[in-house]
Order: structure tokens, then sequence, then C-alpha cells
């Protein structure tokens, strides 16, 4: 805890800002070929690439050839280059591909950059620096600038006025607004300006650095403070471009199974078998959907990665096979840290392989973790990082299908809370200090875990979960935020947090719901549970001295609330399965902020405590205790209540009802959400048909469509074309409604069968005819509640035309 000492008057640093001497100065040579642009200057190198037509890569160096190699966070296939132009004109050169134009003055180095309409998209103020390892670059910036992405950090939602560091740092306390580094580092930012084009910049640097929207009103600054200032840029022109076109180069969210999309329950810790499945059966006993149970870490022997405590587990495999029966998946942690024991066989293996990290004389490096001392895998090293993957066939052989990697930021028990900066990373022959790569650890662990998985599954999807990572995690794992606290204040700041993760490319993102510290209360749990149950990642955790949260241990009122909101989940699971897999093919994320839908609209740059799920469901949670009414901002279009159905106009705010049972929840009208019955895991099948849910009433303002996505839940066959994607849509004209769906896939069967439920609809229709060898079997008109249900059968195309 910090005193009023941290504020000494009289303390040496006194917060100016270190002298950059160094600049690019003039461009005295100018070289290239059809692959890249070296811009020779008087003290500094630059060099320009087009990966494709919209992604412009620019590195500085101080050599004579620049190093082209890029980190893990590139995938292999997208650092490739694009045909580029140059040119002379009017005294500047313009390096371009055939949507970007870079263009360069000369004479004292200046960079503009442009799209193909010759709009000014971003503006380069400075490149100095301290030294040639501490580099500052500099963008213009305006009153109208806003800020997205950045990853997890905390504060609200528009990142202008705000200072990052990038550093993965293991924080237990506090998460408030000026903690600036967290266990993520996502050094991806997107500037908006209303109006105007929005561009996204990546530096590809893992080591240390910092985003700095704060000290200037007219400009930003991104720097390093060790190895090199290499930056991408994305144009737009929408804020969704810009995602989907970063994560075309950082790789998109990987598809998950099923299962992990589901209510997950976790504790540190469940402390042994029979606790783990008393905690299975009273879900099942109580009807509470939940498809998986966390092990922390003491199910372990002493803390020892790849074994089992005997006395506390004694028949691992007997405990699994009744927990598979049950429904259930179950996901142990494994942290990096290995126990320095010569009779230990993984650390034997580690140390005669060589794949342990190393000082750069050699020793190994030595820190304190859960285990006590501890040696830590080189992941940078192909074969270590396979050894470690391999070893997760220990788990696998169990029954177990995902793991949940900890404290690999890497988090040390010692004064800097990581790994020394001069320990070595092999890195393949090209070595790296701690200090460059340290970024890159907890991202390559995950590499490694679910390449290892992968290999040992046969042919299932694995889980990752990971408390750390770096720009292009979302390849290999989920990602959650950390030790957060059972505090409203948290429940809270996830919101920003989580969209954010989402507008930096990772797409399957979410909280501790409960906080994991502290101790939660009924009503906290109950409204963050509704929250949570529409997020990508929905998983309740709490510390091993907090009140428990399940959701039976606040009461019946309680208990019966998350009931229904994970029931809630359980039943869009086909619309919710549907979003994670746009996310995985086009990078959009599953929930929104609403500036990424209504770009144009004002009021929503900064909007913090409500999110789209998608593009149809509008979520405002309850986030102050005793609170029962809310303001929601309805943004323009026509939008229902969820519960009453009540139409409302958008463009405005409006005060929603929230008694504790209710958190306020609007529909867009023409969305169209396949929905499931209710399950009490995904492994539980099903006879009943897909409903899809139709909200008509938006007038005669175009088609509304929805992609929805059916595969196994478990495979990788859905690659080999195993999966079907119907296209839907429905427009609502004078002569009636059209739905229409579109089988642009039929490679996984489905059910034939479909109920459509179509509300609000006026008046009895008249007549239902269709095409597309569509049987209707039934049709039933509701009056009071203004809804039309049609049966049908159908394996095909077909539409439906309603008047």
């Amino acid at each position: 805890m910090l005193t009023s000492e941290a504020i000494m008057p009289d303390k040496p640093n006194d917060g100016k800002d270190p002298i950059l001497n160094g600049s690019i100065g003039s461009i005295t040579k100018t070289e290239h070929n059809d692959e890249y642009v070296i811009l020779r200057g008087e003290h500094a190198n630059l060099v320009f690439l087009f990966l494709n037509e919209h992604t412009l890569r620019m590195k500085l160096f101080f050599g004579e050839e620049p190093d082209l190699s890029a980190t893990p966070a590139i995938v292999e296939q997208a650092a490739k280059n694009a045909a580029l132009t140059v040119e002379e004109r009017e005294g500047h050169i313009v390096i371009s591909s055939s949507e970007l134009h870079a263009v360069v003055d000369p004479l004292n180095f200046s960079l503009r950059i442009f799209n193909a309409r010759g709009e000014l998209l971003l503006e380069e103020k400075s490149i100095a620096w301290e030294d040639k390892n501490k580099v500052t670059f500099t963008a213009s910036k305006s009153r109208d600038s806003y800020f997205y992405g950045l990853g997890e950090k905390t504060g609200f939602l528009d990142k202008n006025g705000e200072r990052y560091e990038m550093w993965n740092s293991d924080v237990y306390e506090p998460h408030v607004q000026d903690t600036d580094a967290l266990y993520q580092s996502i050094p991806f930012l997107i500037h908006y300006e209303y109006g105007k084009p929005a561009y996204g910049l990546l530096l590809d640097n893992p080591g240390r650095s910092i985003f700095d929207m704060r000290t200037r009103e007219d400009r930003y600054s991104v720097s390093v403070t060790s190895g090199e200032l290499d930056l991408y840029i994305w144009i737009g022109p929408s804020i969704k471009d810009a995602v989907s076109r970063m994560t075309e180069v950082t790789g998109r969210t990987y598809m998950p199974p099923k299962w992990s999309i589901g209510y997950q329950q976790s504790r540190y810790s469940y402390m042994n078998q029979e606790e783990v499945l008393d905690i299975a059966r009273t879900f099942r006993e109580k009807k509470i959907p939940c498809d998986v149970l966390y092990l922390d870490i003491h199910y372990m022997d002493e803390y020892r990665v790849f074994t089992w405590d005997s006395k506390r587990f004694p028949k691992p495999k007997e405990m699994m096979a009744e927990l598979k029966e049950l429904g259930f998946e179950l996901v142990p942690i494994v942290d990096p840290g290995v126990k320095k024991d010569p009779k230990y066989p993984i650390y034997k293996e580690g140390v005669k392989n060589g794949y342990f990290c190393r000082k750069l004389e050699g020793d190994i490096f030595i820190g304190k973790v859960w285990p006590g001392l501890s040696a830590f895998p080189d992941f940078t090293d192909d074969a270590a990082a396979e050894w470690w993957g391999d070893h997760h066939r220990f788990y696998v052989k169990h029954g177990i299908n995902g793991i949940w990697n900890d404290m690999n930021e890497p988090s040390v028990f010692n004064d800097s809370k990581t790994m020394d900066l001069d320990v070595v990373h092999g890195n393949n022959g090209n070595p790296k200090t701690h200090e460059e790569w340290h970024n890159l650890y907890g991202l390559l662990m995950s590499k490694a875990t679910f390449e290892g998985m992968k290999r040992s599954m046969s042919g299932e999807r694995p889980f990752v979960l990971t408390r750390a990572g770096y720009t292009g995690i979302q390849r290999f794992a989920t990602v959650w935020t950390g030790d957060n606290r059972s505090f409203w204040e948290h429940m809270a700041m996830s919101i920003p947090m989580v969209l954010n993760l989402g507008m930096s490319g990772i797409a399957f993102a979410g909280p501790d719901v409960g906080g994991f510290s502290h101790h939660a209360s009924g009503e906290l749990v109950a409204r963050w549970t509704q929250m949570g149950a529409f997020f990508p990642f929905f998983r309740n955790h709490s510390v091993i001295e907090s009140r428990r949260q399940e959701p039976w241990m606040f009461g019946e009122q309680i208990e019966a609330i998350c009931r229904e909101y994970i029931g809630i989940r359980y039943r869009l699971m086909p619309y919710l399965y549907s979003l994670f897999y746009e996310a995985h093919t086009t990078g959009i994320p599953i929930v929104r902020s609403l500036i990424m839908e209504y770009p144009e609209d004002r009021n929503v740059s900064n909007v913090c405590d409500q999110f789209l799920l998608g593009p149809s469901l509008l979520v405002a949670p309850i986030y102050r205790p005793g609170v029962c009414s809310r303001a929601v901002y309805l943004p323009e279009g026509i939008w229902y209540d969820y519960w009453t159905g009540e139409k409302l106009e958008g463009g405005r705010p409006v005060l929603a009802d929230a008694p504790l049972e209710r958190m306020p929840l609007y529909v867009k009208a023409g969305s169209i959400i396949p929905e499931q019955e209710l399950r009490q895991s995904m492994n539980e099948s099903s006879e009943q048909p897909l409903r899809v849910r139709i909200r008509v009433g938006s007038g005669h303002d175009g088609i509304h469509r929805f992609s929805q996505y059916e595969d196994d839940g478990r495979t990788y066959a859905f690659e080999a074309g195993r999966f079907t994607l119907r296209e839907w849509s429905v427009q609502q004209s004078p002569g009636g409604i059209r739905v229409a769906c579109d089988y642009a896939s039929d490679g996984w069967p489905c059910g034939e069968e479909l109920i459509l439920a179509l509300s609000p609809v006026e008046s009895k229709p008249t007549k239902i005819s269709s095409s597309g060898n569509v049987e209707t079997d039934a049709w039933i008109y509701d009056e009071a509640k203004q809804t039309l249900q049609v049966t049908i059968k159908v394996k095909h195309s077909f539409e439906l035309q309603i008047r």
C-alpha cells in the first residue's frame, strides 16, 4: 500500500519527459524493389512495405539492412508483400498500394498517410529517440479524436486522455483506472473521428512500450524502451473494417468447442475429488445448466505440473468418468513454473535437453512461484514448446479437453515480479533478452499448450484459457481479465475491458463473474450473472478465503435468477455459436460497443455501461447495488423490450424498469435470432426443432440478414466443409413479410423441422405461400400477443411469403 510519502515534493523524479535528441533528418537516398522501399536518412533509415493493399508496415532501423522478420504476432501466411509503386510528386516521395498512399517530405522527414480517395488518415509529427533503443513515434489527434483497442486496459471505452504501458504484469491488486499495465499487452490502437475514416495502428514490439494519449492535446505518442519501432497501419474506413483487417494479419479467434461457450464454475480451489463431484451433482439436481468445472493449483502434487495429488484426487480417471456421464468437462490449471527437484521427471527432462530459460552465461533462471524454486520453459524454442505441449497427453488420457494457463506473464515472486531482464530466450537461433521479448511469453505458452492438446486429441478442438497474452493470442486461447474483485466498480469496469478486447481482435473474452477476491453479495452475483450470460466467456470464479459463489449459495431468489439467465444463454446458443463463427472468419467481435454498429451516432462514442451481443441484442446491465431502474440509450431504429415486447423508437435514452430479477434487454427490429430448447449442457441432445425468432415491425427499410452456423461442435470436420450455413433474410413491405433462407453450405446434417416465430404481426395472415420444396405443417396466430408461429419441414433453400 502506498502512503503520502509517494508524492513527496522533493522526489528526484520531476516528471519531465526524456530529452529526445535523435531524428531521421533529411532523406538522402531512396532504394526500392518490387517488395519494399528503403528511405535512408541522415541519422536513421525507414523501410516501407505493404502486406496487402490496405496494410502498410513501416520499420525504423539504424544499420545497413532492415530485419524484415516479424514476431509471432503476425501470422506467417500474412507476412507477404503486396505490389507497390514509388514516385516523386511535387518534391515528395509517394509510396503506394492500390488503397494506401504514404507521402514523405524528404527535406526534413515527415509522413502523411492517405487512402485511395485522398482522405488523410494519419499525420506523423515526429520520430525521435533518446537513444537507439528508446524511440517515440508521434502522430496528430484533435479534440474530436477517439481511441479504442489496447486490450483489457482499465478505464472507460474511449482511451483519449489516458496513458498506458504495455508490460504483462501479475496485478492482484488494485485494478483501478491508474493501473496502466495488466496481464495482457495488445499494442493495437484505433483512431476515429466522426465523419472521417478510421485507422488502426499496431506496434509490434513485445518489450515495454507506452501509448500516450494524455500528455498533449494535439498529438499522441507510441514509445518503445527496447527493441525496434515496427508499426503496422490499417485503413478502415470503419472501426469494424480496421479490426477485421488487423485480424487478417494477426489471426482470427480460434473456433472453440461448443461446450466451452457454456456456463463454467470455478474456485481457488475445489480441494478434492469428492467436492468436485458434489458440485457437479448439485448443478444437475438443481437444473442449473453448466458445462465446465475447473481445478486450481491444489489438484497437483505440491504444485508440480502434470501430476495429481494422490490424497486429494486418488482416482482421477473414475472422477472424470462420472463427470463425463453428468455432461461436464474439467479444465485444470497449468502454470509455467516447474519445481526445481532432481527427482521430478519434468524438471530432469527440461535440464537435460536445455528447455529452460537461461542467462547468457548458461545458468538456468530459477525463480520462486507456487512450487517454490522453479525453472521456466523457453517457449521461444520450438523443441521446448513441442516438449511442453506433448506433456499435455497426461491430461488428455484422463479425458480432459481444456487447459487453464495462469501465472504466465510470467509471474515470479521477486522484486521485479517477473523473470530477470537479462535472461536470454533462444528464439530458434535468434536470441532475444527477456527485456525485449517479455510480452510474448504468455502467447507462446498458450500456443505450445493449444498445439500440444490438438496433437493429442484425435481431431477434437481443444480449449485453452490464458491470463497473459500479446497480439495474436486469439489464435490459441480465450482471455479472462484476471484477478478482479467482488466490487460493483469492477463489474462496471469489465464492460469496456471486454469491448476493447474485442476491438483489439480478441473476441473470446470475459471477466470472472461475481469477482475473484473479496466477498460477493447475492445481489452482486445475480447482477453479474445476468451480464455475464451475454459475454463470450462466462465463468464464475472466487478466491480461497472468499465467500463461495456457486449460484445456490445465496438463497432461493438468487439461485432462481442465476438459473434463468444461464438458461437464456443456453437457449441462445445457436445465435451465440453463429457469432463465434463470424468472429472466426471475419474478426468482428461477438460483443460490440455501440460505436462499432452505429459509428455516426455521436451519443455512443464512450458508452461503457451497455453493449450489443451481435447486431441484434442490446444488453444494459445493472452495476450498482439497490438500483431498480436505469437509463438505456437506444440507437436509431425500432427496438423491442425483450421482456414485455413494448415497441420503442431509438435514437434516444429510455428509462428501463429493472427489479432484481430483470436486466434491461432489447431486441432490434429486423433481427433474426435462432434459439434451441433449454439443455443442461452442450453434450445433451434434444429432439426439439430449432426455433428462429424474427422481430418484424421495422417498417420498409430494406432487408435484414443473419448467418446461422452449425457443425458438430467438437471436431475440425468443419474445415473440410462439414458444416451448415443458413443465410436468413427478412423483408417487410406493404404486400406482407418475406422470409428467405439460403443454404450457403449444407455439409452438416441438421434437423429438417424448423419453427419460425414472428412478432409483432399486427393482423392474422390471409395467406402463407412458399417456394423451395417446403412443407408447411401448421401455423398458429395469437392475436393478443401478435405472434405468428409457422412450423415447416425443409432440406434446402426456401422462401416464405406471409400476406
